[in-house]
């Protein structure tokens, strides 16, 4: 059971109030875990990432053991503590400003 925490705007959004659950089968990847995360919470769809070309949105970030996962490829397997449910993977609002 993959584990993914959200930012508190999304968690209302989708009327969830801690971390989501979702059962991905392997290969785990960020590919696997939106698609699924969207799949399960269709309001989500165009927060995280682009409606039509998938991609990441500026200023949403994912972590998954400390790891800023953001640049690697979004078919790249994610580490075994995500997999195994020991960490989760986190979407995170960016900060920016001056």
């Amino acid at each position: 059971m993959i584990r993914v925490t959200l930012p508190t705007h999304l968690r209302t959004l989708a009327n969830v109030t801690g971390p989501i659950e979702l059962q991905i089968e392997e290969p785990v990847t960020q590919r696997a875990i939106l698609d699924a995360l969207e799949s399960a919470y269709p309001m989500l769809r165009g927060t995280i990432r682009d409606m039509a070309t998938k991609e990441r949105r500026p200023f949403v970030r994912f972590f998954a053991c400390g790891e800023d996962l953001s640049h690697e490829s979004i078919d790249a397997a994610v580490p075994a503590e995500v997999v195994t449910g020991a960490e989760p993977f986190r979407v995170i609002g960016a900060m920016a400003g001056g």
